[in-house]
């Protein structure tokens, strides 16, 4: 497996992932709209932030993703912390150690950086997900809240 920084090539594949968890969309599918073209462009020009994959080494295909934002903050000793977020594995590979793998990846990415923490969320209703967080060593601390902005 290959753990890399996600390219303007892999932007189909990585929407494809975020399209829908419980089955495969195939990146060929997914249209790639204005709106995500500049969040891509956003991300990549943005020295604290990093869309990562794990690729297969063999022919390239993007079989998992997330996204890290370093924070920087007064807490923590002024350390910045890691927020994970777009989290996914195709869904017809997980269970089979590729997600436990890209996010050892990422927490050992944090550590470089020199992060004091590593911090997540993750929907109420997804709860193998808060399992698989909890084996990796996450522990349940707050609460989250979260307020719709509609234009």
């Amino acid at each position: 497996m290959i753990f890399r920084t996600a390219t303007r090539a892999d932007l189909p594949a990585v929407l494809a992932l975020l399209a829908d968890e419980d089955r495969v969309v195939e990146p060929d599918a997914v249209v790639v709209d204005e709106a995500r073209e500049r969040a891509f462009a956003a991300i990549e020009a943005d020295a604290r932030n990093e869309m990562l994959v794990l690729a297969d080494d063999t022919d390239g295909v993007v079989l998992g993703c997330l996204q890290l934002t370093y924070v920087p903050g007064l807490g923590q000793g002024g350390q910045e912390r890691a927020l994970v977020e777009a989290v996914r594995v195709r869904a017809d590979l997980r269970g089979g150690g590729l997600g436990a793998e890209l996010m050892k990846r990422a927490v050992e990415r944090a550590r470089e950086r020199g992060c004091g923490l590593v911090q997540l969320t993750s929907n109420k209703r997804r709860g193998a997900a808060h399992r698989f967080y909890e084996r990796l060593g996450f522990a349940r601390s707050h609460e989250g809240f979260k307020l719709r902005l509609e234009p």
